[in-house]
């Protein structure tokens, strides 16, 4: 393979939630154009299974095991990673969560806490452990998955996860503002619905029909690989991507509006 299609050769990049869904897309595409790379989230069948993937196509992948809510837990790992393999070029925030009850009426607080910690808080423990290599060697890119939701909240979602990835826009615009003539390129990335498993978790899981016409996460990951990939001098700050085909939602958010409620 020619050095021109392998952008990110000698590259390291660390993706979250990498055991399927948009992680496993994203980390077999940026493998594919040469970088080495470190999978992270809670279960680790999932994340060998990706690394078998990658490693089929002849890429460099390792797993890693680890609950991102806990920063004390992303600091060990990521000084791990480092002392193995070396400082993290890319990072790429995608593991995220929603609560089974959405309305926040009968939402208890752990699912709250939860729910906040896997979406906001380990996105700024990870950043926190990248921070200090990527400002000494002045570039580094850092990709987080928000989600329209930021911008559109509703019973879909639920109350934190809508806030949650409107936290995470928001932290990421405060990056740019404070790093970007340090050579910190910080991006977000805002999806409409997708075809994930975080689906699962609503009141009524779509169709096999309706998430047809979704995106899918192949559609998010080109995205991702776009954003890594751009020479250092240009920078991608917020993109939005949604489905062509608007779905109508109201039934599912009336569906969503009563669970939970004590009998």
């Amino acid at each position: 393979m020619s050095d021109a299609t392998r952008p990110l050769a000698g590259k390291l990049a660390l993706v979250t939630g990498a055991g399927g869904g948009l992680g496993r897309s994203v980390a077999l595409l940026l493998a594919r154009v040469g970088a080495r790379v470190v999978l992270v989230g809670r279960r680790a069948d999932a994340l060998g299974e990706t690394v078998a993937l990658i490693a089929a196509e002849g890429g460099a992948a390792w797993a890693k095991a680890a609950d991102l809510t806990k920063p004390a837990a992303v600091t060990a790992l990521f000084d791990g990673v480092r002392t193995e393999l070396g400082p993290i070029d890319l990072l790429i925030n995608n593991a995220g969560s929603a609560p089974n009850v959405k309305n926040l009426r009968w939402m208890g607080d752990a699912d709250w806490d939860r729910t906040i910690a896997v979406n906001l808080t380990a996105v700024y423990a990870a950043v926190k452990a990248v921070l200090p290599d990527m400002l000494a060697r002045g570039e580094g890119t850092i990709v987080t998955i928000s989600s329209l939701a930021a911008e559109r909240p509703n019973l879909l979602g639920g109350a934190p996860y809508g806030a949650a990835k409107a936290a995470v826009k928001n932290f990421m615009g405060y990056l740019r503002a404070t790093y970007r003539n340090q050579g910190l390129r910080a991006t977000t990335i805002l999806p409409g619905e997708m075809n994930t498993p975080i689906l699962d978790t609503r009141v009524r899981p779509p169709t096999e029909a309706e998430r047809a016409r979704m995106l899918d996460p192949e559609d998010v990951a080109r995205i991702v690989l776009l954003c890594c990939t751009l020479p250092p001098r240009a920078l991608i700050e917020d993109i939005a991507v949604a489905p062509t085909f608007q779905r109508d939602q109201s039934a599912d958010i009336e569906i969503s509006r009563d669970y939970g409620r004590p009998e």
